[in-house]
């Protein structure tokens, strides 16, 4: 008895002693994001600002191969959301601007918060979603001209970043959207 007791003091030692490892690189994780709050003022006017623009232009020609009752929601010229100018804070996401601007404009959109990709995924905008024109079509972002490799809530803005979610057919190639591993 004397020595099964040792042997639950034992292990009540190592789960206490992985309990607070546990914690240190955690704490550890959570300073990880303060270098992003180093974002700078690229312009000296002493705001962070980007651009946000949501576009659907792939669609405006292939209307017939959308999902029944989905041709009417594309927009003439092709924009569910014009380019717009935004403040944000030092730290801000892609995400945390198109969800603020999306909401002020009620623009519909729905997402899922995808665990494998440590990021959200955008189903749809303006109630139009993946697959509604085909296998390879869906919503992609864009910085700058480039789909970086990592998703839009986890990639954090920079002053005087230019964002656009546009739909695409043919997985990005048809929104001339080049793919960046990592930002």
């Amino acid at each position: 008895y004397e020595m099964l007791f040792s042997m639950e003091e034992k292990m009540k030692r190592i789960l206490s002693f992985v309990l607070v490892l546990t914690l240190i690189f955690a704490l550890a994780g959570c300073g990880a994001g303060n270098a992003a709050a180093n974002v700078k003022d690229a312009n000296g006017d002493g705001k962070l600002t980007c651009t946000i623009a949501v576009r659907c232009d792939t669609l405006l020609d292939k209307k017939d191969k959308l999902t029944a009752g989905k041709a009417e929601l594309v927009p003439e010229n092709g924009a569910i959301l014009e380019e717009r100018e935004v403040e944000f804070k030092a730290g801000e996401s892609v995400f945390d601007i198109f969800r603020k601007v999306l909401k002020e404009d009620k623009i519909h959109f729905e997402y899922v918060d995808s665990q494998a990709y440590n990021s959200v995924y955008i189903e749809g905008i303006g109630n139009i979603y993946e697959f509604d024109c085909g296998p390879q079509s869906g919503w992609v972002y864009m910085v700058n001209g480039v789909r970086p490799g990592v998703g839009c809530s986890a990639y954090t803005l920079a002053d005087g970043d230019e964002i656009l979610f546009a739909y695409t057919c043919e997985l990005g190639e048809d929104v001339g959207a080049e793919i960046k591993d990592e930002k």
